[in-house]
């Protein structure tokens, strides 16, 4: 389960940065490891709190993805670890979350049970909605700075007839008999080893514990039903090509549970002058011979679409790099560099005179 940062250092998610950091000395002290009462464990986790509400970068991809990095490269992903579901690779581990296949809840009844003696209490087994997966594709510029997006995805969503409940608006709300209103139903096995019990989703009222006297005509009492939802997505600045990210509770809804997550690839088109290095950006500058000779100006265009001088000095070598700095990727750390890679090009062809200057130049041992 994803950390929540503003309970960890018990302060609202619209806290200002003084009020971070004035919670954050209160649980640093409470909890230091050198204190008689301290706990290491508590301490880690008030300091990570710390690291990224304190930051305007990953507190903004935090309140929005869930996630501090907001992302995962290279196909990986964290905050969410456990399965993309919805059919992501081909495979759907929704079944893994919510009841449908293997279920850690119902095991951990049975092995309670076991060592307690007799019939344990059970726990509850929360429903959950479908994770979904959606592209996005990003320009260049767009990735290195950021850029806001609305994407259309097609999903369970709640009805906005019933707003979620199944039933026909105003109609009578009647305790579920299945399980009394609990919306759980307890199930008791009894075995040569004593008598375990599991508790699980009351399937007629779907954890409700109300069954709507008349259905809903517009969902069929479902709760949910398929809709095209356009969702308002801020990237990031910095993201990287094949980067997943994840928006919490903005998958499927279900009926009497939590919605899934969306996830969200992101493919990044290629620069035709740029590449990136982490947080620097990479180019190759074609000079003639000459001008590594003498050196020139060059006027570099940078991804804002300004244009910026850079000295070539005289006597540059094929091959060897210039720096310029703070023209990179932003990032909460600064931001990165421009790299210039200068390829020399020699010439194909000379003319007589181009000759006879090269003959004088290997004279002087140039």
């Amino acid at each position: 389960m994803a950390k929540n940062y503003y309970e960890i250092l018990g302060v609202g998610k619209d806290a200002s940065k003084d009020e971070i950091k004035k919670a954050f000395h209160q649980q640093a002290h409470k909890y230091h490891p050198d204190k008689n009462n301290g706990d290491d464990k508590k301490f880690k986790e008030v300091n990570e709190a710390y690291q990224v509400l304190s930051d305007d970068q990953k507190r903004s991809r935090f309140d929005q993805f869930g996630s501090a990095d907001g992302g995962m490269g290279g196909g990986n992903y964290n905050a969410g670890q456990g399965g993309f579901g919805g059919g992501f690779g081909g495979f759907d581990f929704s079944g893994f979350q919510n009841g449908q296949g293997f279920d850690m809840g119902d095991l951990g009844d049975i092995f309670g049970d076991f060592f307690g003696g007799g019939m344990g209490r059970g726990t509850k087994n929360s429903r959950r909605g479908r994770d979904i997966q959606t592209e996005i594709d990003l320009t260049f510029s767009e990735s290195i700075f950021g850029v806001s997006r609305k994407v259309s995805i097609n999903k369970q969503a709640t009805c906005e007839v019933c707003k979620g409940t199944g039933g026909e608006p105003g109609t009578k709300m009647n305790t579920c008999k299945t399980c009394d209103g609990q919306g759980q139903v307890r199930e008791v096995t009894r075995s040569i080893l004593g008598s375990f019990s599991t508790t699980k989703i009351c399937n007629e009222c779907l954890g409700t514990g109300k069954i709507p006297s008349e259905k809903c005509s517009n969902c069929h009492g479902a709760g949910v039903l398929k809709q095209q939802k356009e969702i308002d997505l801020n990237i990031p600045a910095g993201i990287n090509n094949a980067e997943m990210l994840k928006m919490s509770g903005a998958g499927e809804d279900i009926q009497g549970g939590q919605s899934g997550d969306l996830f969200i690839k992101v493919n990044v088109k290629p620069n035709e002058i740029y590449k990136r290095d982490g947080l620097n950006l990479t180019m190759d500058l074609p000079i003639k011979l000459s001008e590594a000779l003498l050196g020139i100006t060059y006027n570099l265009k940078t991804l804002e679409g300004n244009n910026i001088e850079v000295k070539i000095p005289e006597g540059i070598n094929h091959n060897e790099l210039l720096r310029v700095r703070g023209k990179g990727v932003p990032s909460s750390r600064g931001r990165g560099d421009i790299i210039l890679r200068i390829q020399v090009k020699m010439p194909s062809k000379l003319s007589r005179h181009s000759k006879e200057i090269i003959e004088e130049l290997k004279k002087e041992g140039l």
